[in-house]
């Protein structure tokens, strides 16, 4: 059975594969065990490609944690999606921020706990990057 929080992960992926997909690209699930990406993207031509990596928070929040390897992690093909998810009233109003890994890279903090280390990036950093969909292509921008 899943737990709570792949249930909320697995929640914001499919978010996300819905937004891109309403946007025109192709869009496809990885296996939940494959490191670095959640979802392979193409356009309707096959000449963009992309990985993407998506975090996902059950409240809203003001941080997500994204793991060691997304301070050292810059390709151009790879992007962000962090997720807030958020309801009022039975309406949705998730919030998406939409970044290239090359950008989201140099946000990173590193930070030390008791007995872990935690790498995330914070909201105040992100707002510019709040539904940037055309990271996809000047095309993903309109729906």
């Amino acid at each position: 059975m899943a737990s709570k929080g792949q249930r909320t992960g697995m929640r914001g992926v499919y978010l996300v594969a819905a937004e891109l997909i309403k946007r025109g690209l192709i869009v496809s699930p990885t296996s939940r065990s494959a490191a670095g990406a959640d979802l392979l993207v193409t356009d309707e031509s096959c000449s963009r490609a992309f990985s993407v990596q998506v975090k996902t928070n059950g409240k809203p929040a003001s941080f997500w944690l994204v793991g060691k390897h997304a301070a050292t992690l810059r390709a151009t093909s790879h992007i962000y999606v962090l997720v807030n998810l958020n309801e009022k009233n039975g309406v949705d109003l998730h919030e998406y921020f939409v970044i290239p890994s090359r950008v989201l890279s140099k946000m990173v903090t590193r930070e030390k706990r008791p007995n872990s280390v935690w790498y995330s990036v914070y909201r105040p950093d992100l707002k510019r990057y709040r539904d940037k969909w055309e990271c996809f292509g000047a095309h993903a921008k309109a729906i």
